[in-house]
């Protein structure tokens, strides 16, 4: 009896490690798009936003400024993909994960993965913007929290901290293809300026659609 107990102990180590070890391989295709450094690969409408508004610490990515910005992607033509953000928002701040949107000035127009704690618009963080609405606070102001988009045809998911938010097909396809973008929303009146920080901006890119 005590040797068969003695072999499984041996073997559990084995065994979670051999776990953790195929969870780590499994989420691996991921493509950074914020280099944790600087703006590299990133671009504004209003060039004199970019270092106005934007700027990196300590591997962090933050927005400033009273005025709405926008930092898109370089690139222009994603279609389908694992969007994945690590990101907070603070106290009355207002924030979107944009995709499949267009390069311009003011809100662009594309998808927009709501981030909104307590600034004064229903739709809260988890929403798809004007799509589906989630206007419960799912996540505190000043809290690291993952928001995922994941884009295929006209499905679309949002999932927040891994619980699911949405769950949507576009009959119009409203969107197919575009730029990435991070907001940085104006403040609300009389309220403190917008603040919005990152860790991670990744993608991992999905087959095009037929």
């Amino acid at each position: 009896m005590h040797r068969i107990v003695f072999a499984f102990a041996l073997l559990l180590p084995l065994a979670f490690t051999q776990v953790e070890a195929g969870d780590k391989k499994a989420d691996t295709g991921w493509i950074q798009l914020f280099n944790g450094k600087d703006l590299t690969g990133f671009k504004t409408f209003d060039a004199k936003h970019l270092n106005d508004f934007w700027f990196v610490k300590d591997g962090v990515l933050h927005s400033k400024g009273k005025a709405t910005s926008h930092l898109f992607s370089e690139k222009d033509d994603y279609e389908n993909f694992h969007y994945r953000i690590e990101v907070k928002i603070n106290d009355k701040g207002n924030s979107g994960q944009y995709f499949r949107t267009k390069f311009g000035p003011g809100y662009p127009k594309g998808y927009e993965a709501q981030v909104n704690s307590t600034f004064p618009d229903p739709q809260k963080t988890g929403s798809l913007y004007n799509f589906v609405k989630i206007t419960e606070m799912l996540v505190p102001a000043d809290t690291w929290f993952t928001q995922e988009v994941i884009a295929n045809g006209n499905h679309i998911q949002i999932l927040v901290n891994g619980k699911k938010t949405a769950d949507f097909k576009d009959e119009k396809n409203t969107h197919t293809r575009g730029h990435f973008a991070i907001q940085q929303h104006g403040p609300v009146k009389g309220g403190p300026d917008v603040q919005v920080s990152l860790k991670k901006i990744e993608i991992k890119l999905l087959p095009a659609s037929k």
